[in-house]
């Protein structure tokens, strides 16, 4: 028993450590290619870990990408794919932020009313594809994909100026949200910066997302009917309500990855507010396994290399690319699949001659049993 539970373990780190290995390869080739240091980038960006400031940037932006990823992550664990994520969290910022701003309540019912805002927001724009895949058999890929396009244009459209947007400058906004919106963090001084507040929402879910996978019922038929919906239903689950299910609960997740900026920073939603969240949390997602732990060590990974990479720039006296981080991100996408792959059928090769010993030790034992009693 304890030899499988080491062979779990060692199967379920190979994937990620094979993953980071040839994404540092690779990305270290590409650097010898164009007449770089291979080695000089990582130093100069592993330094920017000892700085305080630095250090909060990547916090606050690792508590994005992780509820991201725990949105994706949840569509996955059902052998669903939502690529709406990033069009679901924009959305739902976009709506937020017009609720922050012209309603005022006292804090401790503002936000809770701003979280619910948000959550519905996306569980709604995620719940339309889980619907039509559901009802007519839509793929939730080129749903998702269709719907994201469309949130970008609906929300181009509530922020023209004659219907909730605001003009600041050369920016179109939703306006300044009320202060009572406001979810304060922890400041750590000026030259520091500040951790968003909602940073322990991130942890707060990522508990529940174990809790509610791991030990509840809905959790099991969850992950029964993503291994197979046939033999869910068998066992008296009815897949298609646990699709929409998977997608709501997933597009109320992604309603709440922009909140930590929108509520903690920002307080408006703009043209600048930040896209491309939801796809960079399938990366986070991927290489985290679906696992909540992997998950967070993984979204800490990606926003260290957003937040350490623009040292590259003032790097002496060669400067570096900081699209280097990007190459990285990019090549572990590839990595972790191939990577992933190669763990399994490995894994399942080993899983083979295991079985194939055991049933032969069986046989020998049965033999021999036969020759005594003869």
């Amino acid at each position: 028993m304890k030899k499988f539970d080491k062979e779990r373990v060692l199967l379920a780190v190979a994937g990620p450590v094979i993953a980071l290995v040839s994404a540092i390869l690779l990305t270290s080739v590409v650097l010898i290619a164009s007449g770089k240091n291979p080695f000089e980038p990582y130093r100069l960006m592993l330094q920017q870990v000892s700085f305080s400031d630095v250090q909060v940037l990547i916090l606050n932006q690792a508590s994005m990408y992780y509820l991201a990823a725990l949105a994706v992550a949840i569509g996955f664990r059902m052998n669903l794919f939502n690529i709406g994520v990033d069009g679901q969290y924009r959305l739902a910022a976009m709506m937020t932020a017009v609720v922050g701003a012209h309603i005022a309540l006292p804090s401790f019912l503002q936000i809770p009313l701003l979280m619910l805002v948000a959550m519905f927001t996306g569980a709604f724009w995620a719940g339309i594809a889980g619907f039509l895949k559901t009802t007519r058999g839509v793929s939730e890929v080129v749903a998702t994909i269709m719907l994201n396009a469309i949130a970008t244009s609906v929300i181009g459209y509530l922020t023209l100026s004659n219907v909730w947007g605001v003009q600041v400058g050369n920016n179109m906004t939703t306006g300044i949200m009320k202060k009572s919106g406001w979810f304060p963090g922890i400041n750590l001084g000026p030259n520091v910066g500040e951790i968003y507040g909602l940073v322990f929402l991130a942890i707060l879910a990522g508990v529940l997302y174990w809790l509610v996978l791991n030990r509840t019922r809905f959790g099991f038929d969850l992950r029964a009917t993503g291994a197979s919906e046939t033999a869910a239903a068998a066992s008296g689950v009815d897949a298609k309500k646990m699709v929409l299910t998977a997608m709501l609960i997933s597009g109320a997740v992604a309603g709440l990855s922009g909140l930590p900026l929108l509520l903690g920073d920002a307080h408006t939603y703009s043209l600048s507010f930040p896209t491309g969240l939801g796809f960079t949390g399938i990366t986070i997602a991927l290489l985290g396994r679906n696992n909540p732990a992997g998950i967070a060590f993984a979204a800490l990974l990606i926003a260290f290399l957003d937040k350490a990479s623009p040292a590259l720039d003032y790097a002496t006296p060669v400067a570096y690319e900081k699209e280097i981080a990007t190459i990285m991100q990019g090549l572990i996408v590839f990595a972790v699949v191939i990577s992933y792959e190669a763990v399994r059928q490995w894994g399942l090769r080993r899983q083979q001659k295991r079985v194939g010993a055991e049933l032969a030790a069986e046989a020998n034992n049965n033999s021999h049993k036969k020759e005594v009693a003869a």
